[in-house]
């Protein structure tokens, strides 16, 4: 019996396969809805309690591995929206010197706004950047 050499395996896949190319430099279709609904899946916590950090968590942990593009703004949506929760928090022990009232106003506002700018910027593959976000995931 002659023995046969073994083959060597080819390399793993890399974690995040890059974006496949397309002809005006911008992520594909796919990802910017992706990365858009990633942003959108906040407005869950309209609903839902915690919704507005679990919408973007369960996207971001389901395509990161897959799409570049949707790992960046998936992050980026649950950085603000864990940023969002925190600013809430405050808010709502400042509701008993009052002015809470006025913050928690103010931050679902500019949750909002944000967050309905930041999906029609992913929608337009811009890799969009939320103000005021404290960045914990990296």
């Amino acid at each position: 019996m002659s023995e046969t050499p073994e083959q060597p395996l080819p390399p793993p896949p890399s974690p995040v396969a890059p974006p496949p190319p397309s002809d005006n430099g911008l992520p594909s279709s796919e990802q910017r809805q992706w990365a858009m609904f990633a942003h959108l899946s906040a407005l869950i916590g309209l609903i839902v309690p915690f919704g507005n950090v679990l919408g973007p968590l369960v996207i971001w942990l389901v395509q990161k591995d897959k799409m570049a593009f949707v790992d960046d703004q998936g992050k980026e949506a649950l950085n603000f929206q864990i940023t969002v929760f925190g600013a809430a928090v405050i808010s709502f022990f400042l509701m008993f010197i009052l002015i809470g009232f006025l913050l928690i106003f103010v931050v679902g506002l500019g949750a909002l706004v944000l967050t309905i700018i930041a999906a029609i910027k992913a929608n337009e593959g811009v890799a969009y950047r939320y103000p005021l976000t404290i960045r914990l995931i990296k």
